[in-house]
């Protein structure tokens, strides 16, 4: 499973997107290991998708995810306790609920490939205090 930011999700459904064509060709490329994400991040995804592109593309995105375009695991017992940590760690960057939560996901799962537009903050965070993200969606950026 390859963990799912927001920006990748955003990119996706809004075709004035500048990462609009990565993020197809990405979804296409990587759709045979299946997607991962949490909740703070689908919130986060309807609530911009709304905002900049309208209802009915935040309502496509629900009915995508509720027809397992992507599993949304729950988090361990401890995740809102170690997301406040983890934000204040990376405070600087500043880290929101929604990367907190990627983090945390990368940890539960053994995984740091992720699918981001985020590029500064992906290329900061450490999964396990040390591991570096591989960002799927922008390698090499």
């Amino acid at each position: 499973m390859i963990l799912a930011d927001s920006g990748f999700w955003i990119a996706l459904g809004n075709r004035r997107d500048h990462h609009h064509a990565a993020a197809r060709a990405a979804a296409e490329r990587w759709s045979g290991e299946g997607f991962v994400s949490t909740l703070p991040v689908l919130t986060e995804v309807t609530h911009l998708l709304s905002a900049r592109v309208g209802i009915r593309q935040a309502l496509d995105f629900m009915d995508a995810i509720a027809q397992g375009a992507c599993d949304v695991p729950p988090l361990p017992d401890n995740a809102l306790a170690h997301a406040a940590a983890l934000m204040r760690r990376y405070s600087d960057l500043p880290m929101d609920l929604a990367d907190a939560s990627l983090l945390i996901l990368a940890e539960h799962l053994d995984e740091g490939r992720i699918l981001s537009t985020d590029l500064r903050d992906f290329s900061g965070y450490r999964w396990k205090n040390t591991r570096p993200f591989t960002n799927l969606l922008l390698p090499g950026m």
